[in-house]
């Protein structure tokens, strides 16, 4: 980062192009898109499939507002699909019976950094004419079947929020093998101008000339947080190795208290967790959520619930959704929270946050 300072570029400089080529060596992807933050990667990347107005795009109401927000950016309409019950990722079976004819995309979250069913999902959106988009914002360092994630969806996008794995304060990226999305994706990124001969449609008249061809947006990154997303790619391999350490201690520690749930896993996905989600079962305590969250609280441990389901909040209530739509995506959001987890976390920090957990559990337990 200091070298960049030092630099002649600030932003569009050659970091760019330094961190783009690095997630297509981490994960196997032909083609890398770096952006201004996870957000604008998903917006792109809806504007790539040809997202438009009166298309519908699939998604998972347990997600960041953002994963469905990015269709009604595009003028589409986004739909809801249930999760499954035990991995409270998207549901395959749940989001074949949203598909209509004006399904233009499907965006599968990788929610707490495990893949989804990548191999269903991408056969049914073949087989009905859709575009997957892996939203990664969660997974980077997750493989499936022995692939990294960013490698497999027609278009796979990563957040660099300060709270995910790695970071560059903000920032963003969609990868991709397909040319035709890139070449498009490269647009959208900066306001649809280009200076690519081949993509010019006059004549150049010198070597200042360049033209909008599209109308993109203002979404680039800059080299500064390339930078520090450069270093942090580094660490990925410790970062994800104390994260297992951590998640292991955790479910060793809860999945023997038949008053909670730990979050099944696909065998397929060798996952780098980015949340821990702690599941609680009203009916063996005499507390819900809410009472519990408190208590774990009065202990110093700050948890935190992921997510609210996206069709709650009042925007998408004035747009007519409804409670019920997902059944099984409202029966967990009632019944979870996310505990610490982090990189820096000592042993001693994760035995704190479990014997906080017991103490809650204890004092509850019916």
């Amino acid at each position: 980062m200091a070298k960049v300072l030092k630099s002649d570029y600030l932003t569009c400089g050659p970091k760019i192009a330094e961190l783009e080529e690095r997630l297509c060596r981490l994960t196997g992807a032909k083609y890398a898109v770096a952006v201004s933050n996870g957000t604008a990667a998903l917006h792109i990347a809806c504007l790539a499939a040809g997202v438009e107005k009166g298309n519908e795009v699939i998604t998972t109401p347990i997600t960041f507002a953002a994963s469905a927000n990015c269709a009604l950016y595009c003028g589409a309409r986004p739909v809801f699909a249930d999760i499954c019950e035990h991995t409270y990722n998207i549901d395959p079976e749940s989001v074949e019976k949203c598909f209509t004819e004006k399904t233009r995309a499907v965006v599968a979250v990788d929610f707490t950094g495990q893949a989804v069913e990548l191999d269903p999902l991408k056969e049914l959106c073949e087989k009905r004419g859709a575009v997957l988009i892996e939203d990664g914002a969660h997974s980077i360092g997750t493989s499936y079947k022995g692939k990294m994630v960013g490698s497999i969806a027609d278009m796979t996008t990563f957040s660099f929020h300060p709270v995910k794995t790695v970071t560059g304060g903000e920032g963003g990226a969609v990868l991709t093998d397909n040319a035709e999305y890139y070449k498009k994706l490269v647009l959208f990124r900066a306001h649809g101008i280009t200076r690519e001969p081949s993509l010019l449609q006059r004549d150049s008249e010198g070597g200042w000339y360049y033209e909008q061809i599209a109308l993109g947006m203002n979404y680039r990154m800059t080299d500064i947080q390339a930078a520090l997303i450069l270093s942090q790619l580094d660490k990925l391999d410790a970062f994800r190795e104390r994260r297992k350490a951590i998640v292991a201690r955790y479910d060793e520690a809860f999945s023997v208290m038949p008053e909670l749930a730990v979050q099944e896993e696909i065998p397929e996905s060798d996952t780098t967790r980015h949340l821990y989600i702690l599941r609680i079962r009203p009916e063996k305590l005499t507390v819900g959520r809410k009472q519990f969250f408190d208590a774990m609280a009065a202990e110093n441990i700050c948890c935190n619930v992921h997510y609210i389901p996206v069709y709650y909040h009042p925007y998408y209530e004035k747009l007519g959704y409804q409670k019920g739509l997902c059944p099984r995506a409202e029966k967990l959001y009632e019944e979870i929270m996310s505990l610490p987890l982090y990189y820096a976390m000592t042993d001693e920090d994760v035995e704190d946050v479990i014997k906080a957990v017991k103490k809650v559990v204890e004092n509850y337990r019916k």
